[in-house]
């Protein structure tokens, strides 16, 4: 009578375990949304160039601090630390931002359509240098704000 009592307990615990784990793996995976674009330029995240392609873009943590940028077809990947950043305004599509500055495109920010927080990307070292390097040059008051130009790149979920 005990084993059959320890056996229906030990059961009913895993049945309960198991209930538990999916239940917080679904919520997971609706939490960590996943947003496809097609990218049709080379493009650095961090201090790594990806080329022209197609890309999923989701988080990798559950907080949303690390991005994971996949290449849909080579498999190209970059992994980035992220800061969250709010609008007023929910994003009305999900996008990619990125900065241009000359031929160099850097991903600085993640939109999730319907969300009015975003993710903006750590800046890596090289971007860094280029935006200290640009400062450097002596320029009007036009020339000062075409610096860098401000890219933007619808992004699906799926």
């Amino acid at each position: 009578m005990a084993r059959q009592i320890i056996k229906g307990f030990t059961m009913l615990s895993l049945v309960v375990a198991l209930a538990f784990v999916a239940a917080v793996t679904s919520a997971y995976g609706q939490s960590s949304r996943r947003q496809v674009a097609t990218i049709p330029f080379e493009f650095a995240v961090g201090d790594k160039n990806l080329p022209a392609g197609e890309y999923a873009v989701g988080s990798i943590t559950a907080g949303g601090e690390a991005l994971l940028i996949k290449g849909t077809e080579q498999g190209n990947a970059a992994i980035r630390m992220t800061n969250r950043v709010n609008k007023l305004e929910p994003a009305e599509t999900g996008k990619l931002v990125f900065r241009r500055y000359a031929n160099n495109y850097f991903l600085t920010e993640v939109w999730v359509a319907g969300d009015s927080t975003g993710r903006s990307l750590v800046k890596s070292a090289r971007q860094r240098a280029i935006e200290r390097e640009m400062a450097a040059i002596p320029s009007t008051r036009e020339q000062a704000s075409s610096r860098y130009e401000i890219v933007e790149i619808v992004a699906l979920a799926r």
